[in-house]
């Protein structure tokens, strides 16, 4: 199927025909899809849309938007077209060697900012292992304004697109960035240590989305046999890793929490919660050391 016409049209015009044209792809939420798209390629805010939307669109918008909507008709993902990914509270470079950051995984900051709460204005130690574009650490650092943290990852470029977003987010001063397999090449304790590791069995990748299947990179994805290979992994640092009063949060797959917290529990953590996501899959687990 050709791009939508796109000469010599109004940002309006151009709204309508992309969202067409994506929707006859069948694309999910083709308009609000054409409307990220359409801001990018025209460098516009939202505003602009709305206060002026019969205003001609350039060309080089109109040639931009073109590509992109073949782009995002083929799968590939609104925020790898644009370059950047909302999450939590910030805007995210999305490099192609990591995990593109989901809404899901903010439960975890959730979870964490409601038990470390009273905790929010101390000194503490955080840890992320697997940390890919360094959503996690950017989020947490901004909500804990005195935290200090370690974002390790296996991928060299992965911890080149962390370094990138530390320094993005203001908080490059507050992290450092070190490659390698999870834990092992650390030796202090944390007050809390985050992980969103592979998850997806092996057997079960080639049936998810294109956006997914097509764009994430395989070592993010893939978690063994069953999916959790990466926690029997991690499970077995988490009693040295963690400080007194510490605490653990592992973002989940669907079906995974109850596994997840029995592996916990085998290695002497306490189960403090199992958190829902905002379309009510159990999608975080939260430990800590037994007194």
């Amino acid at each position: 199927m050709p791009s939508p016409t796109l000469e010599d049209v109004t940002r309006a015009e151009a709204l309508e025909r992309v969202a067409a044209f994506l929707e006859r792809r069948g694309v999910e939420d083709a308009r609000r899809d054409a409307k990220a798209l359409l801001l990018a390629a025209g460098e516009l805010r939202q505003a602009d849309l709305l206060l002026e939307p019969a205003t001609p669109l350039s060309p080089g918008a109109s040639r931009r938007l073109s590509a992109y909507a073949q782009r995002r008709a083929a799968r590939e993902p609104v925020s790898r077209i644009v370059g950047l990914r909302g999450f939590w509270t910030q805007d995210l470079v999305v490099a192609p060697d990591v995990l593109d950051p989901r809404p899901d995984t903010e439960t975890l900051v959730e979870l964490t900012l409601e038990h470390l709460r009273d905790r929010r204005r101390d000194d503490l130690s955080i840890l992320d292992l697997g940390a890919g574009s360094g959503a996690l650490v950017c989020a947490l650092l901004s909500e804990f304004c005195n935290a200090r943290a370690v974002a390790i990852d296996l991928s060299a470029r992965a911890c080149a697109a962390s370094a990138a977003n530390f320094a993005r987010c203001g908080v490059a001063e507050r992290a450092a960035v070190v490659q390698g397999r999870w834990a092992r090449a650390i030796r202090a304790r944390f007050d809390l240590v985050v992980s969103n590791p592979p998850y997806i069995a092996s057997g079960e990748i080639e049936t998810l989305a294109p956006e997914v299947r097509l764009h994430d990179p395989p070592l993010a994805l893939d978690g063994g046999a069953d999916g959790l290979d990466c926690y029997r992994e991690i499970v077995v640092d988490l009693p040295r890793l963690l400080a007194p009063q510490g605490l653990a949060v592992f973002e989940v797959g669907a079906g995974q929490s109850r596994d997840v917290a029995a592996l916990l529990a085998a290695r002497g953590l306490e189960i403090a919660e199992i958190r829902r996501d905002v379309v009510g899959h159990e999608r975080a687990v939260a430990a800590s050391l037994g007194e």
